[in-house]
Order: structure tokens, then C-alpha cells, then sequence
């Protein structure tokens, strides 16, 4: 297994991701710089470990990618959405999502505490830098939900989701899925597999498949700042 040293060393770069174990499971160590990180994601690796294991970097194959003009609505989901329950934002509670996603979820406590205070530390430098962003779901003045992730280019590395209400999860991903539309990304990465994303409309693709469509997709600029909501965003027309 390919260990990185503690601190970025000059032209150091991660194994090929070919390398990566069965798992997904590439290299272990290092730490989460900035400069590291945003090397990473630009060659399809994340960070993910418990507290009190070493970081560990991964690149899965097969990857789980949602393609935003296959977000898939659900009856129940359209209804909410016309009913005008929720309201979405981007960017501005940021710190808020994040401990939101931390937060162990109450039919599992064991869950969500991969976010640990270092991988919070790094991500809101991240979002102070523009390049992590944060999309809030609104019940009147009451944040009931949200997610955040890593844009790049014409591609959002979704990171983790939360609900204090059924549905503002799902809610946060939809808004957020037709606004990339507009903005011609090419894909939301899901990283992972999971049967609430795959209701969603997530699929499985072969590695390579996703890093022919990430580097496509890094070669569009990347639209670091604050983001805002199209205010004729197509899902609400």
C-alpha cells in the first residue's frame, strides 16, 4: 500500500489509481493541504477514514456518478416541490451543512462521524477558497437540510447530505442537479454507492469511464465564489 509522507513534498503525486486496491482503497497518510486535496480530486481520489485511522485516499471501480439531466423526481418529490414547502440557497450556511453531515444520525449513531474536525477544518478552507460549496434546504427561516462537495471545472464532487425533515435531502440534490444543468456540468460525483442516491437517478460506471469524463470536465473553468440559485431555475417553472 502506497503511503504519503505527512507534509506535500514538491512534484510528490498520489500512485496510479490503477494501483488501488479491489476496495477502492489507493494510499494511506498524508495530509489534507489544500494543494493536496485539489490534486486529488483532479485525479478522481478522495479522502475518506474513522477517527483514529490514518487518512485513507480512494478511487472506487466502479464509480457512482449522477448525471445532472438524469436526476429522476418521484411523484411524491414533485408534489413537495409544487407544494413550495422548501426553499433552497447555495452558500450560506456552510458551516452549518457541514456539522449537519457530521452530526451522528439518530437511527445510527455510529453514522456520520467520518467527518472528523480535521476533514471540517479543511473544507471550510476549501469554501473560504471558493472551491467547496454548501446547498441549504429551507422550511421558512428553519434549515432543515442540506449538502456540500468540491466543484472543479464542469464537475461537483458531492461530499455528504443531511435531513432534519424527510425529504430536504433529496430536495437539496434536485435544485442542485437542475441548477448544474443550466450551468453545463457534466456530472455529480457520488463517490459511493448508496440506495438512497441510485433512487435518485445515480448509477455505477467503470473508473475509466469517469476519468475520461473528469478530465472533459476540468477542462472548463472553474466557477470558484459564492454561488446563487437561477431565480427561473426549470425545476420551479
Amino acid at each position: 500500500m502506497f503511503v504519503l509522507p505527512r507534509k506535500q513534498r514538491q512534484f510528490e503525486d498520489f500512485p496510479p489509481v490503477e494501483d488501488a486496491s479491489p476496495e477502492g482503497l489507493l494510499a494511506i497518510g498524508g495530509d489534507l493541504g489544500i494543494e493536496r486535496l485539489l490534486r486529488a480530486y483532479r485525479r478522481g481520489i478522495f479522502p475518506w477514514y474513522s477517527p483514529g485511522q490514518p487518512i485513507l485516499w480512494w478511487s472506487p471501480n466502479p464509480r457512482t456518478v449522477l448525471f445532472p439531466d438524469r436526476i429522476r423526481v418521484s411523484k411524491s418529490m414533485s408534489k413537495t416541490i409544487r407544494q413550495r414547502r422548501f426553499r433552497v440557497t447555495a452558500d450560506k450556511r456552510f458551516n452549518d451543512v457541514i456539522q449537519g453531515c457530521a452530526a451522528p444520525r439518530t437511527q445510527n449513531p455510529n453514522a456520520g462521524t467520518w467527518i472528523t474536525a480535521e476533514m471540517t477544518d479543511a473544507y471550510r478552507e476549501l469554501h473560504a477558497l471558493g472551491y467547496a460549496h454548501s446547498v441549504e434546504t429551507w422550511n421558512q427561516d428553519r434549515l432543515v437540510g442540506g449538502l456540500y462537495g468540491v466543484s472543479l471545472g464542469h464537475i461537483f464532487f458531492g461530499e455528504s447530505m443531511y435531513s432534519y425533515e424527510s425529504n430536504a435531502s433529496k430536495f437539496a440534490l434536485i435544485c442542485l442537479a437542475y441548477q448544474l444543468q443550466a450551468w453545463n456540468f457534466a456530472v455529480i460525483d457520488c463517490q459511493l454507492p448508496s440506495s438512497h442516491i441510485f433512487r435518485l437517478g445515480a448509477e455505477e460506471i467503470p473508473r475509466s469511464n469517469f476519468l475520461a469524463t473528469l478530465s472533459e470536465a476540468l477542462r472548463a473553468p472553474d466557477r470558484r465564489g459564492s454561488w446563487e440559485f437561477d431565480n427561473d431555475l426549470e425545476l420551479f417553472r
